[in-house]
């Protein structure tokens, strides 16, 4: 006879995020399904292929499971509305709710409509305006498509550069450009749980986007994070709060878009406590997934499911958190896969999670770019990072490529 004590629990999602995800609720007692999942997640969940909503909706009804999670960005699906039409418990934002964490251009409208404090900006759909801007701009400013991803963000330092990088997006056949400020500052990541209606701080982590040490290279989706954040006091954290995330709930839920699931804002602070904010997320990115779920001392299925089914006004006015810290560190590969050896040598307190690899008869192989998340947690930061580099060097396979410098404030 099945123990339904034993809560089913599907994960929608494929990489490191979905990966750790899925791990915490197994590690909590959970029956974890993933889709579409990876070859690493068999390991502690049952991985169905699965990638239309109305399969997943399917799978979810004949399966009886009790909590659907969208692990990241659901682009232009809206499995939320889907799942709450057909009363099945789902955490995640709507499409329209979370509409301000897809396009870079609706958001940043969306700060200046609502008085939310962020870089200055403009938004062009033809080169020649875009070319007029930057000839009046500051440097270094910042370029980026609509489309909420690293990969169309760059940094300019003088107006040759920044012509060029205009004129090829828009040859490339974009639509729209957004051109805002450089913020020079701490940037990091602040994260909130949300039904719509009341926010709980999740996690303040301190985030590495650019692929070298000393920030240098390309930007990236990220390269490593450590949380807590140490260079952010609570009372800059209270500010946040007051100045950046209730204002946008509030105007979610006036705009009859209430958001619940997790809200991520990627921030900076300058040497005048000046907060700006950069764009906002949906869900938790990879690597800093990592250290916050890392640090949850919460049970992830009561949290998630109080903001499915409306309860978490009522049973929750904190999260609770471990006293430590946690450090994660992205290692990318090339092209090529070839095997990755020495994960069976790490500590077992070191956590790692997968993005793209695939199991092979010698182990699991690189796909390419970013592969594994390591992290390590420790009463004292500088003691974390030193055992997640100890443990770095246990794994080996060519063209394993790293940041050196997680953990230093630059």
């Amino acid at each position: 006879m099945e123990n339904r004590d034993k809560k089913k629990v599907l994960i929608v999602g494929a990489y490191a995020c979905a990966y750790s995800l899925a791990r915490k609720f197994a590690e909590q007692g959970a029956q974890v399904f993933v889709a579409p999942g990876s070859d690493a997640m068999k390991e502690f969940a049952t991985v169905v292929d699965i990638r239309k909503d109305n399969e997943l909706l399917d799978f979810v009804l004949e399966n009886a499971i009790d909590l659907t999670v969208v692990a990241g960005d659901s682009g232009k699906s809206d499995i939320a509305t889907l799942f709450q039409e057909n009363n099945q418990p789902v955490f995640c934002p709507t499409r329209y709710s979370s509409g301000i964490c897809q396009s870079k251009v609706i958001g940043k409208k969306f700060m200046h409509r609502y008085n939310i404090p962020c870089p200055k900006f403009g938004v062009f759909e033809k080169a020649s305006f875009a070319i007029s801007y930057l000839e009046n701009s500051n440097y270094p400013v910042v370029i980026k498509t609509d489309h909420h991803q690293r990969k169309g963000v760059s940094v300019c330092n003088n107006i040759a550069s920044a012509k060029t990088i205009v004129d090829n997006l828009f040859a490339l056949g974009e639509k729209r450009v957004l051109i805002e400020d450089y913020i020079w500052g701490h940037e990091f990541s602040f994260y909130v749980i949300t039904d719509g209606y009341h926010a709980i701080p999740l996690g303040c982590v301190a985030t590495y986007k650019y692929e070298l040490e000393g920030n240098g290279g390309m930007l990236s989706s990220g390269m490593g994070a450590f949380s807590d954040n140490y260079r952010v006091s609570n009372r800059i954290k209270e500010r946040i709060m007051q100045e950046i995330i209730t204002p946008a709930l509030n105007a979610l839920e006036k705009e009859q878009k209430p958001y619940s699931g997790i809200l991520g804002a990627d921030l900076v602070i300058d040497d005048n406590e000046n907060l700006y904010t950069i764009e906002f997320n949906q869900f938790l990115k990879s690597p800093d997934a990592q250290v916050i779920l890392e640090l949850l001392d919460d049970n992830i299925y009561n949290l998630f499911e109080a903001c499915a089914i409306g309860s978490f006004a009522d049973d929750y006015d904190k999260i609770e958190m471990k006293d430590e810290n946690a450090i994660a560190c992205v290692l990318c590969s090339g092209e090529k896969p070839v095997t990755i050896e020495g994960l069976e040598n790490l500590d077992e307190n070191t956590k790692v999670s997968h993005f793209n690899t695939k199991k092979s008869e010698e182990g699991y192989k690189t796909g390419g770019g970013q592969t594994l998340v390591l992290t390590r947690r420790a009463r004292v930061l500088s003691k974390a990072v030193r055992d997640l580099y100890d443990e770095i060097s246990v794994i080996n396979y060519d063209g394993k490529k790293y940041r050196r410098d997680i953990g230093t404030i630059l």
